[in-house]
């Protein structure tokens, strides 16, 4: 059975606590990764607390980390991506998302994503990357080209 990371909001909205604290450990089920370019995550802590501001609605302040397994943007071998991600937002008590419950997984899913680098890689030696007529070289060493529009630049200070 799926552990429920629902957490109940009425007792903020009702005054009877003025903060719920978080210290928990979630799981990320694998239908979560089917469409987006990210392998599982591993590790996943969250830390911090909810409070309800009278005029402004809930706050919710958030410590995540974790791992995200990605695929190595050279290799293609599965890697591990350390990140750290604080949240300090808050939540609309009118919001249709919310009314009066807030899944943690959810929530903490649509702030992860955002964090899901374009590309990453751990391989440092290239020269191991070749074939027949090609090479895989890095930014540093390709030749320098002159750029044609340098002296216009110059005119107006950018360069």
């Amino acid at each position: 059975m799926e552990k429920s990371y629902l957490i109940d909001l009425k007792k903020l909205y009702s005054n009877v606590e003025s903060e719920i604290l978080i210290d928990e450990k979630i799981e990320f089920d694998p239908s979560y990764f089917t469409t987006i370019d990210l392998l599982d995550l591993k590790n996943i802590y969250v830390k911090g607390r909810l409070s309800r501001e009278i005029e402004s609605g809930i706050d919710i302040v958030l410590e995540v980390s974790g791992d995200m397994i990605l695929e190595d943007a050279i290799s293609l071998e599965p890697i591990s991506y350390p990140f750290s991600i604080k949240i300090d937002e808050k939540l609309e008590e009118n919001s249709e998302k919310l009314e009066n419950t807030l899944d943690l997984r959810e929530f903490l899913w649509e702030n992860i994503v955002l964090e899901i680098p374009l590309k990453f890689t751990k391989v440092t030696d290239l020269s191991e990357f070749h074939g027949d007529g090609w090479k895989l070289v890095s930014e540093d060493d390709l030749p320098k080209k002159e750029n044609p529009f340098s002296e216009l630049l110059k005119d107006f200070g950018e360069e």
